[in-house]
């Protein structure tokens, strides 16, 4: 079967109108705070919505149908297209002036890693700093997410789009069309991004600040207007208690925050995924919170203001903010974990590969995979000891089939091979031995800050040129769930069937 070109370039087109709207939102930002670059904005705006008109009209004659194969392209594509136009923002107005720095700067938003290359955010204007915290609200639940809602208006069925942005193992649906699943994610979404940023204003954060935070805490995303990221209020204990709620609900399943709006307590209850991620926030905060307490020196690793009610709540919330900044790949900082002593730094490392639950806008491996495979693991014990039994592994009292599990080793050996060859491949730009494995781990969970030369308190400015670009590949394969992108890779997949 021959691939749909125009129905991939008619839906590519949309995404670029809806970028191009999104800059004319900066814009707008950019002309309220009188920052000196709306003009150059507006035009970045422009040009994409034209391009994507364009692209639309010449295309409009297309046949619907659309395949699996050719969602995948345009979710691959649609996350490339999506960066190289989010770039405009940064190169017209001069903010970054170099396209592989802006380039890297955008891929590290729209994939919600929070990684930077700016030495100085406070100098950037204003409508910037709002664009580059939009990238992280649009890519954290997924451009092709919101664009399917839209889809019925142009007669193009959106379920294999769905597939390919959410290949979770599991496909729980709010609604039996897919379109009204996108809506009513989207809906809580931008609900939770509206809460926070009231909540953050009261707490005493500029609205200004207040609205960049909450896009980019629900998108787990992690870019901050201020240079010491969070850190910079630890003067303000309650600012960083809230941004800690959101990061929690935003590495949450977004499924079960429906069923609570819904007064469905006892799915969320039940569900083995959240129980776990809430146990695992527990047992590594309570780890790190009494390390910190008695064996590192806050006061040395926090940026500013590092203790205001006291030693044992200052560990606390350092270790609480932390496990779950990273658990989440928020990315979000109050001091540099790389000086709470060696176990820590390993232990920071580790989580790196956890991530946060199926279904929400977290990256790294999910809890739902390291739930099955630990399953499956202590299922390998009983089948070597009754082989002619059927074992299947259970999730929420459910027997997932086989294939479900065989995908989840497949995945949990390709994330592996692919943080190695990460790894290897930034150690070939000279990159040493811990700032690499760090850039690896960090770039494919999309998590953000990493270790060694690459650490919370520092930015990606000293990163090879080729290195971001491979880094930026990492956080594309990483953003996508892997199988999404390198699938694209493969010479089977672009014959014709």
């Amino acid at each position: 079967m021959k691939l749909n070109y125009k129905i991939i370039f008619h839906f590519l087109g949309l995404l670029l109108l809806f970028n191009g709207g999104f800059m004319l939102l900066s814009a707008l930002i950019s002309l309220i705070y009188k920052d000196g670059v709306t003009l150059q904005i507006f035009l970045a705006g422009i040009t994409t919505l034209v391009a994507g008109l364009l692209a639309m009209i010449f295309t409009r004659n297309h046949n619907k149908e659309m395949n699996k194969r050719e969602g995948y392209i345009v979710v691959t594509f649609g996350w490339i297209i999506m960066s190289l136009s989010g770039t405009l923002p940064y190169v017209f107005t001069e903010s970054i002036t170099n396209f592989t720095n802006a380039f890297f700067e955008t891929m590290s938003g729209y994939t919600t890693t929070g990684a930077s290359i700016l030495n100085d955010i406070e100098a950037v204007p204003k409508g910037v700093l709002f664009w580059r915290s939009l990238t992280h609200w649009i890519g954290g639940m997924g451009i092709i997410v919101l664009a399917i809602a839209i889809l019925p208006l142009l007669g193009i069925g959106g379920m294999q789009l769905f597939a390919a942005e959410a290949p979770g193992p599991s496909a729980d649906k709010l609604h039996p069309r897919i379109t009204d699943t996108a809506k009513r994610l989207w809906l809580i979404y931008f609900g939770y991004t509206a809460a926070e940023t009231l909540l953050l204003s009261l707490a005493g954060m500029s609205f200004f600040d207040a609205i960049n935070h909450a896009l980019c805490t629900l998108s787990t995303g992690g870019f901050s207007t201020k240079n010491a990221s969070v850190a910079y209020w630890n003067g303000q204990p309650i600012i960083q208690y809230i941004i800690i709620l959101f990061m929690f609900l935003a590495g949450t399943n977004f499924v079960l925050s429906y069923f609570a709006f819904k007064g469905k307590v006892q799915k969320i209850i039940h569900d083995e995924e959240f129980k776990l991620y809430f146990k695992f926030i527990a047992i590594f905060t309570a780890i790190a919170a009494v390390i910190i307490y008695f064996r590192a020196d806050v006061s040395v690793s926090s940026i500013s203001h590092p203790m205001v009610w006291g030693e044992a709540e200052s560990a606390f919330r350092h270790a609480l903010f932390q496990v779950i900044a990273i658990i989440t790949t928020t990315g979000f900082v109050t001091a540099d974990y790389t000086l709470w002593t060696p176990f820590l730094v390993v232990f920071f490392f580790g989580l790196m590969f956890l991530g946060g639950s199926a279904g929400s806008t977290s990256g790294g491996v999910k809890v739902v995979r390291q739930l099955i495979l630990i399953k499956n693991g202590f299922l390998e014990f009983k089948r070597t000891l009754h082989p002619n039994a059927i074992l299947p592994v259970r999730y929420n009292k459910r027997a997932i089939s086989g294939d479900i599990v065989f995908n989840i080793l497949g995945f949990f050996i390709l994330y592996m091979l692919s943080f190695i060859v990460g790894a290897l491949v930034f150690s070939m730009f000279g990159i040493e031995f811990k700032s690499a494995i760090g850039l690896a781990a960090s770039t494919l969970g999309n998590v953000g800050p990493a270790l060694g030369d690459f650490g919370p308190v520092n930015n990606y400015s000293a990163l090879p040129l080729l290195a971001q670009w491979w880094a930026s590949f990492l956080m594309l394969i990483g953003r996508l769930e892997l199988f999404t992108v390198l699938i694209l890779l493969t010479p089977f997949f672009w014959r014709n069937r």
